[in-house]
């Protein structure tokens, strides 16, 4: 699995689930659960996996959604 996004944005994370569901690309949510243990903070970030084989659909899918911006950066990519 491979990193889609990394935010702390709840709604951004919904509306992404809710987008991955509707395409039937399997995604998984993690470090969800670490606010209880952070103590709500936002220091650590949810990172939204999926497989690597369905990144591609899934980048396109974030693309058509205007949420370019949001993207986790591909390994081995610099960032700008």
């Amino acid at each position: 699995m491979v990193p889609l996004l990394r935010t702390n944005d709840v709604v951004l994370i919904s509306f992404l689930e809710a987008l991955l569901k509707d395409a039937g690309i399997p995604h998984i949510v993690l470090d969800g659960n670490m606010s209880v243990v952070e103590g709500s903070l936002g220091i650590i970030a949810r990172r939204i996996m999926v497989d690597e084989d369905d990144r591609p659909a899934a980048v396109r899918l974030m693309i058509d959604a205007g949420l370019e911006h949001e993207l986790a950066p591909e390994k081995g990519r610099k960032q700008s």
